[in-house]
């Protein structure tokens, strides 16, 4: 194999992918995907991407341990598993926390530009604020064991004084392109496509909070294509270091991001409330907003999407797509 210069594990992934793809249209095409496939959709995101190869996230393990892959300038971390709903914690400590404890100790020891994904997750029901402070990472609690590990790892490397030698990136609610193998951790811009297309209504979940309305629930929904943004921005400039937010500092209702994908279709909307399930009643976040005064400070100047603009942007996108049996 040619030597990599860049190493993107979750590189099939949502977010990975499309890395991949931003990657390639700067002309970097020296590029090493890890990733697990499996029977889902997710090898189809490889279609069209410029890479050396793909790795297999445990054969990938194995060489970096024989001492492979030391002359790479960046591993971007971005695989994990996702899934709030999973309530296998040791399998997030094996595949979330311990994998990438070993990544970042390889990285660390090899002089590697270190950029790993954490998440939104770890604020927890948000009422200790958003701020990517590090000083505050201890307070936090995190309503599920997604969240929970996600943090252990941004613990891990505060306890041990490494932030200030990698980037971590807490991605708020990332909607777009490629992310059709997600299952039902696909964004609700999609499953509202889907729904719209289906049975010409969108379901959203009911509040339980006094303080919220139906549908009024909050989100930062930040569009992919500025998730990738941010990353490439850290990769590009690798004197800087730390855990940072990665969302629009903007919080926009359920009922907005629907009335948007009903104005990108040109559709008169019709909104249903549903039950939540009683899974989620405990664990459920009412708002986020990421705090970004921090990414504005080490100069990310870009200006993001309008939550309309992207949702449009990607509607067109999907309706272009051949994979929806309507």
């Amino acid at each position: 194999m040619k030597k990599p210069e860049i190493i993107v594990t979750g590189g099939a992934g949502f977010i990975g992918s499309n890395l991949v793809l931003a990657l390639n249209q700067r002309g970097e095409e020296r590029i090493l995907i890890v990733d697990h496939l499996t029977s889902d959709f997710k090898w189809k995101n490889l279609i069209g991407l410029n890479f050396l190869d793909y790795i297999d996230k445990e054969d990938f393990l194995v060489f970096i341990q024989k001492g492979n892959f030391r002359k790479v300038s960046a591993i971007i971390h971005l695989g994990a598993c996702s899934d709030t709903t999973v309530k296998d914690a040791y399998y997030f400590y094996k595949n979330n926390y311990q994998y990438s404890q070993i990544l970042a100790r390889f990285a660390l020891e090899n002089h590697v530009h270190f950029i790993y994904a954490s998440s939104a997750a770890t604020y927890g029901d948000g009422s200790l604020g958003f701020s990517d402070e590090e000083t505050l990472l201890p307070q936090l609690k995190p309503l599920n064991p997604y969240g929970f590990f996600k943090h252990l790892f941004d613990l891990w490397l505060y306890r041990h004084e490494l932030l200030n030698r990698v980037v971590g990136l807490k991605y708020f609610n990332v909607f777009g392109e490629r992310e059709f193998h997600k299952g039902e951790m696909r964004s609700v811009v999609l499953k509202a496509y889907e729904q719209i297309k289906k049975e010409g209504k969108i379901r959203l979940f009911k509040s339980y909070h006094p303080n919220f309305q139906d549908g009024g629930q909050l989100r930062d929904f930040i569009y992919v294509k500025d998730a990738v943004e941010v990353t490439l921005y850290f990769l590009e400039n690798p004197h800087l270091k730390g855990i940072f937010n990665v969302g629009t500092g903007k919080a926009r209702s359920f009922n907005d991001l629907a009335q948007a994908v009903f104005r990108a279709l040109n559709l008169e909307p019709k909104i249903e409330y549903i039950e939540m399930p009683e899974n989620l009643k405990t664990q459920y976040q009412y708002f986020t907003q990421a705090e970004i005064s921090k990414l504005r400070k080490v100069g990310y100047n870009n200006s993001m999407w309008e939550l309309e603009d992207a949702v449009k942007n990607y509607i067109n996108y999907l309706e272009t797509q051949n994979i929806f049996n309507f």
